[in-house]
């Protein structure tokens, strides 16, 4: 080879043109008023968050897997429903944290609110099977931890943000 710094450099403009071909366009980043979602990671360290759009109250689908909740955090206007879908191959029951005391969203304890008949408190009541689902009307602004009660390990999080007015 007569000029080795000339045909390093021809390598590195191959290398260089050839990743830029092989990686393509960037993806496009989601509307600014889309919902976003997103899929639970197999750990906490980026924990998807879904944001819904234009501040309007609709309803929110949280799935619950052999994995636990998807997404594990969820941000919601003032008075939006949360539906839980329990796609998982055991019974699941949805409750304000903390275990086992469900105290955190209504003040009162599983055994003082259980069964909810007036929809107050934060707590299914009990295990729902397989392709069931629970909804819960969140109509307090705060950061609304909750978990599995029959697995506690499974947990999320809920934050409610006040209404706006126009």
């Amino acid at each position: 080879m007569r000029n080795p710094i000339g045909a390093i450099v021809v390598l590195v403009v191959i290398i260089a043109g050839g990743w830029y071909l092989l990686k393509g366009k960037p993806a496009e980043a989601p509307a600014p008023d889309a919902t976003i979602t997103g899929q639970m990671p197999a750990d906490d360290s980026s924990v998807p968050e879904t944001v819904v759009k234009d501040g309007l109250p609709t309803d929110v689908i949280v799935e619950y897997t052999d994995a636990g909740f998807s997404p594990a955090s969820v941000t919601v206007p003032l008075g939006t429903y949360i539906v839980f879908v329990n796609q998982s191959s055991k019974n699941m029951w949805v409750a304000s944290a903390m275990h086992p005391t469900h105290t955190a969203y209504s003040g009162t304890t599983l055994a003082q609110h259980c069964p909810d008949t007036t929809g107050t408190a934060f707590d299914e009541c009990k295990g729902d099977a397989p392709g069931s689902s629970y909804s819960f009307k969140f109509n307090k602004a705060g950061e609304w931890k909750y978990h599995d009660h029959i697995d506690a390990t499974k947990f999320g999080t809920i934050i409610v943000t006040p209404a706006t007015t126009s």
